[in-house]
């Protein structure tokens, strides 16, 4: 079997830059890192503000809870969601003051999370659709959700139908896999791409905004996760559409949902751009590595670039 040793990696040569030269290279390198784990983590808590908004309207009632308990001030009728009292007030007008026989907030209703969106699976792409012809798009995995397109990817001409093609914020649900790595939800910020099977491109159909539906997704993923568990084998689970439909999401009155987008869109909207971004900033990085390696361009030239990047 042919193999490396280090007899033979140790007479391969390459340049090495002196120390303190590495030392401001990996300085200006890890400017990008910064910015792009200051992304992540700004990402983070974008997440945590819009589930806690969902939750509280959507799962816990908190408004209509609160004024049952006998809270009065808009403010804290809406749990500190917005302190303009007037904002408040028009918040807090939107739910009712009791709950109703099913347990929901008078004139609600349940409905299959099936029904608020349309979910495209993947194609099946084989391995006599891959190719590496100029213009090819790569076919995109669970292992490209989770690791963005690699020397790996596999890539086609092949065209199995238009709506298998994805575009950057396209919102995508990996429905198979290791139940606790595998079953997520993305939002795709890798370009022009085909999708492949296991994997639903989850697409508005007019029920509800692409920020709702990242939402509800991304806060139900333990939920996803047991229903893979429960039907795991040799490893791998999955969610399937029937699942979908016996998952029933609370429904409020169309006066909520456009109030609740109000103050999810733009949280969302910035989420997705911080995706973009870092994109961006790896692309670069490592872009300027080898050129920083070969001496191919300044410190200073690299530096500027770190800057405009904070």
């Amino acid at each position: 079997m042919p193999n490396l040793n280090t007899s033979i990696l140790g007479a391969v040569p390459f340049v090495l830059p002196p120390m303190t030269e590495q030392r401001k290279i990996a300085d200006v390198l890890g400017a990008f890192d910064d910015k792009i784990e200051l992304n992540r983590r700004m990402n983070e808590t974008l997440e945590a503000m819009a589930q806690a908004i969902f939750r509280d309207w959507f799962v816990d009632f908190g408004p209509t809870r609160r004024k049952l308990a006998g809270i009065t001030d808009p403010v804290e009728i809406m749990g500190g969601l917005v302190q303009d009292a007037a904002r408040a007030a028009e918040l807090a007008a939107l739910f009712p003051d009791a709950l109703g026989d099913n347990g929901l907030p008078e004139g609600w209703t349940e409905e299959p999370l099936l029904l608020q969106a349309d979910w495209i699976n993947g194609a099946a792409y084989k391995n006599m659709h891959f190719s590496n012809a100029p213009g090819a798009l790569p076919v995109v995995k669970i292992a490209e959700l989770k690791a963005g397109i690699t020397e790996r990817t596999k890539r086609t001409n092949t065209q199995l139908g238009e709506k298998y093609r994805i575009r950057d914020g396209e919102l995508l649900f990996s429905w198979s896999g290791n139940p606790d790595t595998s079953i997520d939800t993305f939002v795709w910020a890798g370009g022009d791409a085909w999708l492949n099977q296991h994997i639903f491109a989850v697409r508005g159909n007019g029920r509800r905004s692409a920020a709702y539906l990242h939402t509800v997704l991304r806060y139900l993923k333990p939920e996803f996760a047991e229903l893979a568990r429960n039907k795991q084998t040799t490893g791998l689970g999955h969610v399937t559409k029937e699942d979908l439909s016996r998952l029933m999401v609370s429904c409020a009155p169309a006066s909520v949902h456009e109030h609740f987008d109000r103050l999810v869109i733009p949280i969302h909207e910035r989420f997705r751009l911080s995706l973009f971004e870092n994109n961006t900033l790896a692309a670069i990085r490592d872009l300027l590595l080898p050129q920083l390696m070969s001496g191919e361009i300044s410190l200073d030239e690299a530096a500027e670039f770190a800057e405009a990047a904070q």
